[in-house]
C-alpha cells in the first residue's frame, strides 16, 4: 500500500471513529437547549490525524470531518435557513455565518493537533497540548458565533429561574455587548471547557509510540 493510500485509508477509519463517538455520545449525553453537546472525546481521533500526519493534511481531514458534521446536524442547519430561527434578525446572512463558525471554521479548527508534534518532545505532552489548542480553537469559532448570533439571549440567560445570582449581577454591571460576549463564553464553555479536559486527558493516556509514531 502507497503511503499516501494509508494515509487516506489511516484519516478515513479515524473520522468514522470520530463520528461513531459523537452518535454514541447522543445516545447518553443530553443536547444543550441551544445547541451544542459533551461527547465521549469524539473529536481525539481527528487531532490524532494531523499529529500523525501534519497539520497541513490535517487540516484537509478536519475539513472533510466539518462537512460530515453538518449532515450530522442537518436539522440545526436545514432550520436556521426558516424564518423565524433568528428573531427578526436576517436569516440567510446569519444562518451562513452559523454554518462558517459553528460548522466550518469550529471543525477544520482540529488539524491544528499536531502543532506541537516536532516542538514538545514528550509524546504524551505534544498531543495533549496540541489537543489543547484545536479544541480551544474549535471553542473559539463557537464564542464568536454565539456572540454574533444569540447575544440576545444573553439577558435571559443570566436572570432565568435556578440560575446562580452571580447572573443577575452580571446583568447590572455589564454593558449589553459585554454581557453577550460573556454570554457566549460562559454557555459555549459549559460544554467545551469538560470536552477539553476530557480530551487533553485522553490524548495523554493515549499517547503509545505505536499510536503516536509519524506516519509518513
Amino acid at each position: 500500500m502507497s503511503t499516501k493510500t494509508k494515509r487516506l485509508t489511516e484519516s478515513a477509519m479515524l473520522i468514522a471513529v470520530a463520528v461513531l463517538l459523537e452518535l454514541l455520545s447522543k445516545m447518553f449525553i443530553p443536547e444543550m437547549t441551544f445547541g451544542g453537546q459533551l461527547t465521549i472525546v469524539s473529536m481525539l481521533p481527528v487531532v490524532l490525524i494531523s499529529y500523525r500526519h501534519g497539520v497541513k493534511w490535517g487540516f484537509v481531514a478536519a475539513f472533510a470531518y466539518a462537512l460530515i458534521e453538518m449532515v450530522i446536524g442537518a436539522k440545526t442547519v436545514a432550520g436556521a435557513f426558516q424564518p423565524g430561527y433568528f428573531g427578526d434578525a436576517a436569516m440567510i446572512g446569519n444562518a451562513i455565518i452559523m454554518c462558517l463558525l459553528d460548522y466550518l471554521v469550529a471543525y477544520t479548527a482540529l488539524g491544528l493537533g499536531g502543532i506541537f508534534r516536532n516542538k514538545i518532545k514528550n509524546p504524551g505532552l505534544s498531543l495533549m497540548a496540541g489537543s489543547l489548542v484545536a479544541l480551544g480553537a474549535r471553542y473559539a469559532a463557537h464564542i464568536a458565533s454565539g456572540y454574533i448570533l444569540f447575544s440576545g439571549w444573553a439577558e435571559w440567560f443570566f436572570t432565568q429561574e435556578g440560575f446562580p445570582a452571580w447572573g443577575a449581577s452580571l446583568v447590572e454591571s455589564l454593558s449589553p455587548g459585554m454581557l453577550g460576549f460573556v454570554y457566549s463564553v460562559v454557555y459555549n464553555g459549559l460544554y467545551m471547557i469538560p470536552e477539553m479536559i476530557f480530551t487533553c486527558i485522553a490524548a495523554f493516556l493515549l499517547a503509545r509510540p505505536q499510536i503516536v509514531q509519524k506516519a509518513d
